[in-house]
């Protein structure tokens, strides 16, 4: 089963900007509820996007300078990366076929 990673501060760069593959990164906190509803979602894109997309997720009560690098400012919020820049922001929750059409998007497709 493939999961998002974790990533952090130190990580983040690695795991994300230098990653060769387009990455969605889910920031995140665990008091936040619409966070947990859409936990599950980026879990199964994870599952079918294995091996084309990496997903992360970015705990923002633990890694504060990465959101506001990326001017997060409620969550969840969703960016996809590719060649280490962001190239869409999903802010909220969202259905899966939605957060589906943003993937494809940014995959070509």
């Amino acid at each position: 089963m493939t999961k998002p990673v974790e990533v952090s501060e130190k990580s983040f760069d690695q795991q994300v900007l230098k990653a060769d593959s387009p990455v969605l990164v889910d920031f995140w906190a665990p008091w936040c509820g619409p966070c947990r509803r859409v936990a599950p979602i980026v879990e199964e894109l994870a599952e079918e996007y294995a091996g084309k997309v990496d997903f992360t997720k970015v705990n923002t009560d633990e890694n504060p300078s990465i959101a506001s690098r990326y001017s997060v400012f409620s969550i969840p919020t969703l960016i996809l990366f590719k060649d280490g820049q962001p190239v869409d922001q999903i802010v909220g929750f969202k259905p899966k076929s939605e957060l589906k059409k943003h993937i494809d998007k940014a995959l070509g497709n």
